[in-house]
This record gives structure tokens, C-alpha cells and sequence, in this order.
């Protein structure tokens, strides 16, 4: 795969480039530009006869950018300094692993790299930066020691082989079928999974698995006759820095192994998984390891063995530790056949409740991968307690880059907000360490462990089904790298590198996009209730789809108010899984963030808010408002007309006509709701329908 990586050219046949396109490189591309101490100049009997793959990745896109730019790969050794004249960017590569790259602005732009990765990332660096890399002083964030924030940037794939008959090709897929599998095998063609590698790596992503957490017989096959299709995609992501992970069935040694039993303890067992990561890494020797879904939504685990999940996550980080490797074990964990008449059932506490008991249990190379709040990706939740709760084990952050209920990428929702508040959240007050901070090992216990997201492309021809969802994409590769970046700052980043330097394109996508993710909330679920929608697919509104099901997502509204006690003094004690101050914070409904406030209490629908007005009010306003900013939305758009490639410009407005009709069906819904429930009507006399 060395010779063969995907340049600045995007493929023929795509509409949408996304955010590398050519003319990005033309900064670059239009300069002489040399790489240093790359061993290219080192004597004949000492040089390495295998080029590192990322080293040579940086050269292909150096080689492509000159090429069609006009400017010069000028040197390749260490005398690119003393040429005349000299480079204008000169790229300088250390021997080491690291990711890590400095950057120096004098008579040459140079990137000095800890390693090869650190300088493909430091080169995406000067790339984003443009022209202003280049002229005039140095741009603001463009010099310095840049160093990854996480170790582990990861993007789970919810790919299945072949089409479930309910999950489809991709489960909460939305934008197509998968870009690595069809009909039950790997794609003979991955020139698309080539260029979606480029992508990441150009935004830091260093991890990807590649298949369904919810595992199906044909995808447990993988760990064993189905390894050469696994090699072949680590080929395709080796060259951009990216390892492959792989989702595996705890019942495996059943399911494909041939055994009686997946007993954690079993000895039969503890050797198949042995022989079965030798197997793994044999064939692929920079593998990274394994992600596991058990004893959730019906998926096997250590339970059914009266084991717990600290016995079946060793299981499996003892079988790959000698190879390095790294066991993802999720936290989604909770009961899923629960009565709704029972109030002292709380679904937001079940993680907390099943995995801090476990806390110093687990080996050193088991993370425990912890969804951003204790339900289920909603629009608005709390931060999950548990990722405060086990500092004597490695937890990761889980994002949602899919829109599964933001959207599904027919609505416009950039998601980078919302993730910086998660990521910049102090579980323990301010001052104190962030959610980030733990995740990259500098909270208590001090144990690093990364952020993961759920991966939201498809074979479409814009990747990711709305060509603007692609912003969520980028955001997550680039806050998992810098947590403490602006996420405004991110989104036009994106829009610059997509749509180029019209500034009447750019500042109007800004507007299209940048309040969209309060703007979803204001006419979906308020104040951080939840859910609302149609079950099954999760698109729509359906108030009380899910009230009286086994799943344990209410609202519980009646008569007299709406709202989830979850205090310690009245209801289900959630609010005691949270540390000082925010148990607290929580508990009452005087200092409980008004956004939160239907998750942590039921409240009378004349409660008043912060803002002086009441809770039904607030749906009537906000929902009102809502569909008034879809349309502002689309009228902006509509302003693009020419300006922007027509095939994307006919998908946006297909997309946000479709978010009009949505919104308009959620605050009709939502205002009748409300209206029949409290009985109080708008109080500003408006019809709250047409």
C-alpha cells in the first residue's frame, strides 16, 4: 500500500469532495517544499528498504500538490537547507512514534515532527492554515508545540456485512450502505474507503473499527476466516496513521469457535481467545485490538455465566495483551425489559450502578468506553456520572457523529458545541479537571484512555447524506484531537477547506449552521426530557411512543406536570451518583439548570423557569421559534443559488424543505401535546397550530 495512497485528486464519480479538495493545497502545492530526515540520503547498506507507510503518504500528497500547483518537492535529505534558493516550507521528521509536531515561522515555514505521524498531521496543520501559513506574520495558532490531546481518537463503524432486515446495511447508518462491506463480504473496490481514510487522518482520527458493536454471526466470522478482509482494510488505513479495531461477539468461541461455553473463567475459553488474537495479529501486526458490546439489548456477556463485566473484559484484554493490544468494553449496560409502572427503575443510573462497583478491577489495557450522558445520545442530557466515578480505571468518552436523534442527517445539526460543553465539563467543579481531562489521563487516577464517536458516512455521494453533516465529522476529529478549541472556529475551518474563500458563501453557511443544534432543540424534546420520538426508527415526533414501553426512556407527563424525579429525597437517587457540587446542583429544582430541568425533576407545567417563564410556555416559544429559524435557514440558503456546486446546492434544499415539514410536525405536535395536557393556553394568544 505504499505506493498506492489517494492524493489531492477526489475521486471521480463523488459529488462532494468534502474537506480536502484540491484547491485546499494550493497554498502548499504552489511553493518548494522539502522533507528532512527521512533517511532518504542515508548510505545505500544502511538505508531502510521499507519506506515508513505515513512517511510516504506525506510525499504522495507533497508530490500531487507541487504537480498540479506549480511549485517543487525540492529534497528529500538533509541538505534541503543549504539549497538555493531555499524551500519555503520544509518538513523535518524525527525517528520516533510520536504524534506530536512544532511548528517554526522564519525565512522557511518549518514542522518539526516527533515522528512520521506527527508529521502527516503537522503538514494538515500548515494545509488548514492556508495562504496565511505563508504571508505576513504568523497566523494566530499557527506556530508552536501541537501535541494530540487524546491518545485514542477513534470512530466506531455500525457497519453489518450484509443488510439486517431491521438494521440495514448500517445500523442509525444515514447516509447509504457501507463503504467497506457488501453482501456479506469486504468490497473488491475500496477506493472510497481510501479516500475516507485521507479524511480522518487529515483530521487526527488514529483508530477505526469496522464493523457492528451489535454483532451478527456473519460479522463474528471476521476474527477468524474473515481475517484477510480485516488486512486489507488496516492496508487501507496504515498509511494515514490509522489502526484498525475490530467489534467482536463475547460469544464467539460458541457462535464461531465450536465450544460449549464463552464462561469467562473456562480454561477452554481463556485458550480460544489466546489462539484467536495470535491468529489476528500474526496476519495484522499494528492491529489495535477489540470493541465489545455485552450483556446489553440482547447482546451475550459474562452475566449469563454469573460472571461480571470485569471478568469478560480480562477475559479478552488477557488474550491480546501480548500483542499490544487494547479492549474497547462498553458501558451501555442497562435493563431493556423494565416495567413502565415502576417510577423506582431509573435507566439513567444503570451504568453507574453496574460499573463503579468494578472500579480497580480491570487490567491496565481495558477501556471502559462511557456514553457522553447516562441515556442515549439525546439532543440535551446530563454529563454520565460514571465518567467521573472510576479513577482506578481507563474510561473513554462515546460521542455520536451519526444523528440518530438529532436528525439523521436530514436536518441541519452541527454537533461541535454540544461536544465541547461535554468535553469542558468539570465533574468536580470549577476549578477542576474536564471531562477531557480524564480521558487523557490527567484526572484522578490519573489513567489514559481517549474518545470514540459512532461514524456517520455512507456510500453516498456526499458521504454523509446532508452534505453539512460532514461538519460533524470534521468537528469530532479535531475537538478529540484539541478539546479546547472553538467549535465556531471548527465549523468555519470546515466551511473554509469545503466551500473555499467566498466570503458570502462562508459567512451564509455559518449562518445555515451555527446556532442549528439549539435551534433542533427548540422544537423537539425541551428542557432535557428526552426522546419524544417514534420508536423504532427515532425519526419524528411521537410524545408517548416510548412512555409505555420495557425501554425506560419517560416523560412521564399527567395532568398536573411533566418531568423524571430522579433526586435523592423524593426519587430514584440518580442525582447522587454525580460528586460535589453537582449532586446538589441537581437536586433542586431552584438550581437545576432550566435545560436539564424535565431530566432531574417533575415539575408543574406553571413552574417558572430562569427566564420568568413557565414550563408550558417555554415549549410553546421555543417550538414557535424553531420553525421560524428553519425557515430564516432556508432562506439564507436559498441565497446560494450559483454560487455553490448546483448537485449540492439541490441536496441542502431538498434536506432543509424535508426539516421544514419535520419541525413543523414536532411543534404541532408538541404544542397540542402540551395544551391538552396543562389545559393553559399561549399566553401570548397565538394559535399553537395552523
Amino acid at each position: 500500500m505504499t505506493g498506492d495512497v489517494t492524493t489531492t485528486t477526489p475521486d471521480e464519480g463523488w459529488v462532494h469532495p468534502a474537506w480536502l479538495p484540491a484547491e485546499a493545497w494550493r497554498p502548499v502545492g504552489s511553493r518548494r517544499v522539502a522533507v528532512v530526515g527521512d533517511g532518504r540520503d542515508a548510505p545505500a547498506d544502511t538505508r531502510s528498504t521499507q519506506e515508513h507507510p505515513v512517511l510516504a503518504t506525506v510525499r504522495a500528497e507533497l508530490r500531487a500538490a507541487t504537480q498540479r500547483w506549480g511549485g517543487a518537492l525540492v529534497a528529500t535529505g538533509r541538505g534541503a537547507a543549504d539549497l538555493d534558493p531555499g524551500p519555503d516550507l520544509v518538513l523535518v521528521v524525527g525517528d520516533g512514534a510520536g504524534e506530536a509536531f512544532t511548528v517554526d515561522h522564519g525565512p522557511a515555514l518549518t514542522v518539526t515532527a516527533d515522528g512520521p505521524l506527527g508529521l502527516l498531521h503537522g503538514l494538515h496543520h500548515v494545509v488548514r492554515h492556508g495562504e496565511a501559513a505563508f504571508v505576513g506574520a504568523p497566523a494566530a495558532g499557527l506556530t508552536g508545540r501541537h501535541a494530540p490531546v487524546q491518545p485514542v481518537r477513534m470512530l466506531d463503524h455500525w457497519d453489518n456485512l450484509e443488510v439486517h432486515p431491521v438494521m440495514g446495511q448500517v445500523e442509525r447508518g444515514y447516509a447509504g450502505g457501507s463503504i467497506f462491506w457488501d453482501d456479506g463480504r469486504l468490497r473488491d473496490d475500496l477506493a472510497r474507503a481510501a479516500s475516507y481514510a485521507r479524511l480522518l487522518g487529515s483530521t487526527g482520527i488514529n483508530a477505526v473499527a469496522v464493523n457492528n458493536v451489535n454483532v451478527h454471526r456473519v460479522e463474528a466470522r471476521l476474527l477468524t476466516d474473515g481475517l484477510d478482509q480485516v488486512a486489507r482494510l488496516a492496508e487501507v488505513f496504515r498509511p494515514w496513521g490509522i489502526r484498525t479495531y475490530l467489534s467482536v461477539s463475547f460469544a464467539a468461541p460458541v457462535v464461531v469457535g465450536g465450544l460449549t461455553t464463552s464462561d469467562p473463567l473456562d480454561e477452554d475459553v481463556r485458550r480460544w481467545w489466546a489462539e484467536a488474537a495470535d491468529r489476528v495479529w500474526a496476519r495484522i501486526p499494528d492491529f489495535g485490538g477489540f470493541v465489545v458490546k455485552a450483556d446489553s439489548e440482547g447482546q451475550p456477556g459474562p452475566f449469563a455465566y454469573g460472571r461480571d463485566h470485569a471478568d469478560g473484559a480480562n477475559l479478552l484484554a488477557r488474550a491480546v495483551a501480548p500483542h499490544g493490544g487494547t479492549v474497547f468494553w462498553r458501558a451501555f449496560v442497562y435493563d431493556h425489559q423494565q416495567d413502565w409502572r415502576d417510577r423506582t427503575t431509573d435507566r439513567a443510573r444503570a451504568a453507574h450502578d453496574h460499573f463503579t462497583p468494578l472500579d480497580g478491577r480491570f487490567d491496565d489495557n481495558v477501556v471502559v468506553q462511557v456514553k457522553q450522558g447516562p441515556i442515549d445520545f439525546q439532543v440535551r442530557e446530563p454529563v454520565s456520572p460514571l465518567l467521573a466515578a472510576m479513577p482506578a480505571t481507563r474510561v473513554a468518552v462515546e460521542l455520536q457523529v451519526t444523528q440518530e436523534y438529532t436528525g439523521q442527517q436530514r436536518h441541519v445539526c452541527y454537533l461541535g458545541p454540544a461536544w465541547s460543553q461535554v468535553l469542558s465539563f468539570q465533574p468536580w467543579g470549577s476549578p477542576g479537571p474536564t471531562v477531557a481531562d480524564v480521558a487523557a489521563g490527567h484526572g484522578p487516577g490519573a489513567r489514559a484512555a481517549g474518545v470514540v464517536a459512532v461514524s456517520n458516512v455512507g456510500d453516498d455521494p456526499f458521504w454523509t447524506g446532508h452534505p453539512l453533516a460532514q461538519a460533524n465529522l470534521y468537528a469530532f476529529g479535531r475537538l478529540a484531537w484539541d478539546p479546547a478549541l472553538d467549535p465556531t472556529d471548527v465549523l468555519d475551518e470546515w466551511i473554509r477547506l469545503t466551500f473555499g474563500d467566498d466570503p458570502a458563501v462562508a459567512s451564509t453557511v455559518h449562518e445555515v449552521m451555527d446556532e442549528s443544534w439549539t435551534t433542533y432543540e427548540d422544537y423537539t424534546a425541551p428542557l432535557g426530557i428526552g426522546f419524544m420520538v417514534r420508536p423504532g426508527g427515532h425519526y419524528g415526533p411521537d410524545v408517548d411512543g416510548y412512555e409505555y414501553t420495557p425501554w425506560g426512556t419517560y416523560h412521564f407527563a399527567d395532568r398536573d406536570g411533566i418531568g423524571v424525579d430522579r433526586t435523592r429525597a423524593t426519587g430514584t437517587g440518580f442525582t447522587g451518583q454525580y460528586p460535589s457540587p453537582w449532586r446538589d446542583v441537581y437536586e433542586s429544582p431552584e438550581t437545576c439548570p432550566d435545560e436539564l430541568l424535565l431530566f432531574f425533576h417533575h415539575v408543574p407545567y406553571t413552574h417558572r423557569l430562569r427566564s420568568g417563564v413557565t414550563v408550558v410556555q417555554h415549549v410553546y416559544d421555543t417550538h414557535l421559534r424553531g420553525v421560524e429559524r428553519v425557515e430564516e435557514m432556508a432562506q439564507a440558503w436559498a441565497e446560494l443559488a450559483g454560487r455553490v456546486d448546483p448537485r449540492v446546492d439541490a441536496r441542502v434544499r431538498e434536506r432543509l424543505a424535508e426539516q421544514r415539514r419535520s419541525a413543523v410536525e414536532w411543534r404541532d405536535q408538541l404544542t397540542t401535546y402540551f395544551l391538552r395536557k396543562s389545559g393553559v393556553p399561549d399566553e401570548h394568544g397565538r394559535p399553537l397550530y395552523p
